[in-house]
């Protein structure tokens, strides 16, 4: 397991770092730091109450992202803004014009973003998610529809989520063979769901009109609800992967759930109100929930410290075998005579849902 970075020392030194950078923005030393999330990055509410000024403040976590890449992903913001294609956060700039300010953290330099702050609350499991999801899918399909159009600036990159950087050997979040609790009969069973995804993604491809820009992680915490508005937030994964990987990753963390079918029903209805989408591109969705359910398991190892992680366990890792049993049920070829085009969603089986 990788040793954890978010220990107290670790949040406290960021703290300090972010601080001194406070300047920059024109806050002043009265302003008040609440830590938000720890996740991939940490990220601070900034309230400076001496201009009544809240801002929100994400410092990125080393080795991960590069300036390009963090500079990429604020020019498809930008653009994504100005073009008013969906209601997301605002990169606040520095009082020299730049959006990235740096800080070291004992010899190692920490990027650092500022953002305006949404109104919003994240959408409760228990209220009409549905409704959410089918707004989902629309803004969904005019970020796809503007992904294949806008023309990126010279210079833009971001990571490449094909089956490789997820469970082949780039790992960009680890291991699923290191997956909390995970023992040698659940390993066959993922060993062989790895497999049969490999075969899947490949026979499907990567042609333009299935792969580009996607968000990558519009999982509930990255939503927003303000009366009838939703918004989206934290592209801090975007990147380049399957279209419809956005869906699977927007279910993050509950796949398991007895109302995901319902969600990816309200979903493609959604995005078919913008764009058209085959049934046939529909039946691949249950190939790339597994991929990101897999993805997740190795995730949540190589992030043990973070509060999702914990609150996941080895539970999560138990349920995601579960679920590649219903998989292989219906898309192992070699081991059964269903249709691999199944078009529901995974069975509900294992797991549960970060609280």
């Amino acid at each position: 397991m990788t040793q954890p970075m978010y220990d107290d020392a670790f949040l406290a030194r960021l703290e300090a770092g972010l601080r001194a950078a406070l300047p920059r923005w024109g806050l002043s030393a009265a302003t008040h730091l609440r830590l938000l999330t720890i996740s991939e990055n940490a990220t601070f509410r900034a309230r400076d109450p001496s201009g009544a000024r809240e801002l929100v403040f994400r410092v990125h976590r080393p080795g991960y992202h590069s300036r390009a890449e963090i500079e990429s992903e604020l020019a498809w913001l930008a653009a994504l803004g100005h073009e008013r294609v969906i209601d997301t956060l605002t990169p606040i700039a520095q009082s020299d014009g730049t959006l990235i300010a740096d800080i070291d953290d004992e010899g190692v330099t920490r990027h650092v973003v500022a953002f305006d702050l949404l109104p919003g609350r994240e959408p409760a499991e228990g209220e009409d998610l549905p409704r959410w999801y089918r707004e989902l899918g629309a803004i969904n399909a005019r970020l796809h529809a503007h992904a294949k159009s806008w023309a990126r600036p010279e210079g833009f990159v971001r990571k490449v989520w094909d089956y490789e950087a997820m469970l082949g050997e780039v790992r960009l979040w680890g291991d699923w063979r290191a997956g909390l609790g995970l023992d040698a009969p659940g390993r066959e069973v993922l060993e062989r769901t790895a497999q049969v995804l490999r075969e899947r993604l490949a026979a499907y491809g990567t042609g333009e009109d299935r792969f580009g820009l996607v968000h990558a992680d519009m999982r509930v915490a990255n939503l927003l609800v303000e009366g009838e508005r939703l918004s989206v937030i934290d592209f801090d994964d975007c990147g380049f992967s399957w279209y419809l990987y956005d869906f699977a990753a927007a279910i993050s963390f509950a796949e398991h759930e007895p109302y995901i079918p319902a969600l990816q029903a309200a979903w493609i209805e959604g995005y078919r109100t913008v764009a058209p989408l085959a049934d046939e591109e529909c039946a691949i969705l249950p190939v790339f929930i597994m991929l990101r359910r897999m993805l997740l398991t190795a995730w949540i190892a190589s992030h043990a410290e973070t509060p999702t992680a914990q609150a996941m366990g080895d539970a999560y890792t138990h349920g995601t075998v579960e679920l590649a049993r219903a998989f292989l049920a219906t898309h192992d070829t070699d081991a059964s005579d269903t249709d691999a085009n199944d078009t529901g969603a995974l069975e509900p089986n294992g797991g549960r849902a970060a609280s």
